[in-house]
């Protein structure tokens, strides 16, 4: 299996949110996935998502990494310098805050979360066709799913 990886170093700033998904946009189109594709879209509201989630709760910089294989899955790894794990919390009714982790669950076929030197990686994947693999089979090292 063949991958090509590409990375952007986030700082801890919400604006950095806008330019990781600007980024993302061309990325994608330079590896051959269309704007118009609804997999683009998906992939930019996971990068949007998991970005937020490094930048608001961690207060730290973060590395985003784009990693596509030649059988056409995309896999998205955002990795900060905090050690705490990801904690899916549940919004109710009006709130404008915990969906994001929900959103990544419902969008991605597979996501987790691993330690990655001091800090940790927050990792989804999508597949680009709809059999592309099995559940629980992904592109690097399982790590720990919460699903």
């Amino acid at each position: 299996m063949q991958v090509l990886q590409v990375q952007l170093e986030v700082g801890p700033d919400p604006a950095e949110v806008g330019r990781a998904r600007r980024w993302a946009r061309k990325r994608l189109a330079g590896s051959g996935i269309g704007d118009d594709e609804p997999l683009a879209e998906t992939l930019v509201l996971l990068i949007s998502e998991l970005v937020t989630n490094a930048v608001v709760h961690t207060g730290c910089p973060a590395v985003l990494r784009m990693l596509f294989a030649a059988e056409g899955g995309v896999r998205v790894e955002v990795a900060d310098s905090s050690d705490r794990p990801p904690r899916p919390r549940h919004a109710a009714g009006e709130d404008t805050n915990g969906r994001g982790l929900e959103l990544v669950d419902g969008l991605a076929d597979r996501w987790g979360w691993q330690p990655e030197g001091a800090g940790k990686s927050i990792w989804c994947e999508v597949d680009r066709t709809p059999a592309a693999s099995a559940p629980g089979e992904g592109l690097g090292s399982p790590g720990r799913v919460h699903c």
